[in-house]
């Protein structure tokens, strides 16, 4: 992020939404994917924000993003639901999820989505906010049945997107907010660091013979290399055990996946919302996670280490501070969104400060 240049996240949201809207997006969905985008920004996750906006406005103009109408119900059993996105914005059928599931969780306890043929849903992480202020647990994954970057562990051919995972944790202050992928680094940061000519500090790769490597451009070599899972070259069965418990829940309860041809850069999703009031109670719930919180954030640091942090802390002590200062965006997003902007008689944003 350049930290001398701000913009304010309400009006990056709001351009963003205009420059969705005049893309062709109704406004419901061009409200969605603007909040969320911002979101990510907000909370740090600068390849998974509005670095995203320009690749989203692409697949509008091309038709390859749905822009209105809403998902078709495959099935519906109370508690469990599969909708077909015909490839409509992420955010927003993942937010339309979430709303669609919280009184049905609120009924029996636990209600679960499964969406396939989804767009692309960007930082998972921004959605998990909204479940645990109102007292949920959520657990939110997905992947992309279209694209291959991670090989299985021991093999040397991608076969996996990195299939994140994420989960929202309420307590009674800081919410636990875990967003982590089954591969060591993301397609996203492993394009932005090719582009830049950039170098990874450990290796994150193989090449097509297996080699490790530290270089990003081995993904894009003839013929390919891949990213690792998770554990890298010795413990990388954990990550290629996480890839597969996430394409059984996505592709898997989806019934559409890996198996089927390719159907463009998107994603196959799992969400899934938790009533502590179900089970031990939310005051329960509440004091064991509390409890966890204060023994970790006081556990004595490493050298090296401040302290102890869990999961979301930095992310939403950031958003708090950059909602207060401005939003540092990645110096490579506004020139690609002042590009789009003059395609649409829009302008981008002035900097706070320079």
């Amino acid at each position: 992020m350049n930290e001398k240049v701000r913009y304010s996240a309400t009006e990056l949201q709001h351009f963003a939404q205009a420059l969705l809207s005049k893309a062709g997006l109704d406004e419901p969905k061009a409200k969605a994917v603007a909040a969320t985008l911002v979101d990510g920004d907000l909370m740090g996750h600068d390849t998974h924000g509005l670095a995203l906006l320009a690749p989203y406005i692409g697949e509008i103009e091309r038709a390859t993003m749905t822009r209105t109408g809403e998902p078709d119900v495959i099935s519906d059993r109370g508690a469990s639901l599969l909708w077909d996105g015909r490839r409509l914005p992420g955010p927003w059928l993942v937010l339309k999820g979430i709303e669609t599931l919280a009184p049905r969780a609120r009924e029996y306890g636990s209600a679960t989505l499964v969406i396939r043929r989804s767009h692309h849903i960007a930082c998972l992480a921004s959605y998990l906010e909204k479940a645990t202020a109102d007292g949920f647990m959520i657990v939110l994954s997905s992947s992309d049945p279209a694209v291959q970057s991670v090989a299985p562990h021991g093999g040397t051919r991608s076969v996996f997107t990195p299939n994140p995972i994420a989960a929202g944790i309420p307590t009674s202050g800081t919410p636990f907010l875990i967003d982590v992928s089954s591969s060591t680094v993301t397609n996203a940061m492993t394009a932005r660091r090719h582009k830049a000519g950039q170098l990874f500090d450990e290796a994150c790769f193989i090449d097509a013979n297996g080699e490790p490597s530290r270089d990003p451009g081995v993904l894009s070599a003839n013929p390919p290399g891949s990213i690792l899972p998770v554990g890298g070259l010795t413990w990388g069965h954990k990550g290629f055990g996480l890839a597969l418990l996430i394409e059984a829940m996505t592709g898997g309860l989806a019934g559409h996946g890996r198996a089927d041809p390719a159907d463009g850069w998107g994603a196959t999703v799992f969400l899934s919302l938790y009533d502590p009031a179900a089970f031990g109670g939310p005051d329960a719930f509440t004091r064991q996670m509390d409890w966890i919180g204060d023994a970790c954030r006081e556990n004595p640091p490493r050298p090296g280490v401040a302290n102890v942090r869990m999961p979301g802390d930095r992310g939403l002590s950031l958003k708090r501070d950059q909602l207060r200062d401005g939003v540092a965006l990645h110096p490579t997003i506004a020139p690609a969104l002042e590009a789009c902007a003059e395609r649409y008689d829009l302008r981008f944003p002035a900097a706070l400060t320079e």
